[in-house]
């Protein structure tokens, strides 16, 4: 399942999206997030798993376009640390910041 953590308005889609089924817990995206916005948790989409996946904290959903913003360099070119640490390919992040400077 992919989880889209973040919020659209008028600007663009601002999200940090996990897919569940492919992160395997492992913390390396939480490790390299120079802005703290990610932890590792239990899956709050299937409550009855033990599993461990990587989520977006909950204070920082509601601005991830800027928390996330130092990481997308001349803004939206390149790729955040978080997709480059995930062995998995679990974390990608929304097109807005690519659109939102027409990159």
């Amino acid at each position: 399942m992919q989880a889209f953590y973040g919020f659209k308005d008028g600007s663009g889609d601002w999200f940090v999206i996990i897919d569940t089924d492919k992160c395997d817990g492992c913390g390396k995206c939480v490790a390299v997030c120079p802005a703290n916005v990610l932890e590792v948790d239990n899956n709050e989409y299937d409550p009855l798993s033990e599993e461990i996946v990587a989520k977006v904290r909950e204070a920082e959903r509601k601005k991830v376009r800027y928390s996330c913003a130092g990481c997308h360099p001349g803004y939206g070119e390149g790729t955040p640390p978080c997709v480059v640490a995930c062995e998995a390919g679990a974390i990608s992040h929304s097109e807005g910041w690519k659109l939102m400077y027409g990159r």
